[in-house]
């Protein structure tokens, strides 16, 4: 019975095979915006994180103080600038009334103008302290799962440096590289199949970027596949089997690659009929990939539902008794 197929209407699909590592497509790396001592780190690796959520809070005292002592330069400028608001607007009145010069005004309203400044600035440096002091509070900058934990309570960090990683696992990416002999091929929006281990379905994808040049060191080009993944049931690195879809039909006729014999130019298969080996001539068509594993479209020259012979049969002919033996129990 192993050796036995039945041609059946399927759908067949002419593949390329590739494979490659997994990636998240959208991952960020968390890094410390300002320098100093972190107090608390609030999540570990594999715990799902929300938008906006906080993960890690670092020591606020110095930027507090800074803060603190912005504000009262503010305070203090503004003061001055009153000052100089008020004395200008004399100046202007004892201009107009003849009882100064152009040039005691001037210089009236030269202060005016540096005292402004001075508000502008110091309302600058409190805008960057305040800044400096929210920085140290430290928010997921998207949604999705911590991958890695770098930084630990009571260590001290410089500004860029890695504190966490966050990946996005429902958008996925495999990266394959195609021989540069089938990269002509390989077309954006074609289907492909994925496999990963321990996963009992293979999950769809299709390819989105194929890259402008070969890798280093090999003849080889990379394609990206963009997988959706809402279960999270695939991870960033696993490594996955594909088959990319360059042709397929949706129901024809197919029987297994290894049933089909050669004679010069012409095809064929044998049957078995009437406990007897039958020839019979066909048109073959597309080969590739069904249900059952590597077979051929059979265009004509059989019907569906004929019994036929994987095996090669060496010197049998046509017309030679078949018995089919029961299948061995175990």
């Amino acid at each position: 019975p192993g050796d036995i197929a039945v041609a059946q209407v399927e759908a067949l699909r002419q593949v390329l095979p590739m494979s490659g590592a997994l990636r998240a497509l959208n991952q960020v790396a968390v890094k410390a915006k300002v320098a100093g001592e972190v107090k608390e780190v609030l999540v570990r690796a594999g715990e799902a994180v929300t938008l906006g959520q906080v993960l890690i809070r670092m020591d606020t005292s110095e930027y507090q103080a800074k803060v603190e002592q912005a504000k009262g330069s503010l305070v203090a400028s503004r003061g001055q600038l009153d000052i100089a608001t008020k004395s200008r607007d004399n100046n202007l009145a004892l201009l107009d009334k003849g009882f100064i010069s152009r040039n005691a005004f001037d210089n009236a309203a030269s202060q005016f103008d540096i005292a402004k400044a001075n508000v502008d600035t110091a309302r600058g440096a409190l805008d960057v302290a305040q800044k400096a002091l929210n920085d140290t509070v430290i928010k997921a900058p998207m949604a999705g799962l911590v991958s890695t934990r770098t930084i630990e309570p009571g260590e001290k960090v410089s500004v860029d440096n890695k504190l966490l990683d966050v990946v996005d696992l429902r958008q996925m990416e495999l990266e394959a590289p195609v021989p540069t002999a089938d990269i002509l091929k390989v077309k954006l929006g074609q289907e492909v199949q994925v496999r990963v281990e321990g996963l009992p379905d293979a999950v769809a994808g299709k390819v989105v970027r194929i890259n402008p040049a070969t890798q280093s060191g090999s003849r080889s080009i990379m394609v990206y596949v963009r997988i959706d993944n809402p279960d999270n049931l695939l991870r960033a690195g696993m490594f996955a089997d594909a088959s990319l879809t360059l042709d397929k039909r949706d129901a024809v006729l197919t029987v297994p690659t290894t049933a089909i014999q050669n004679e010069g130019d012409k095809a064929y298969v044998y049957t078995i009929e009437n406990g007897k080996l039958a020839r019979h001539n066909v048109v073959t068509g597309l080969r590739g990939v069904d249900s059952k594993g590597n077979a051929v479209e059979i265009s004509s020259g059989l019907q569906g539902g004929a019994r036929i012979v994987k095996a090669n049969l060496g010197n049998l002919n046509a017309g030679t008794p078949v018995k089919i033996l029961p299948a061995a129990k175990e």
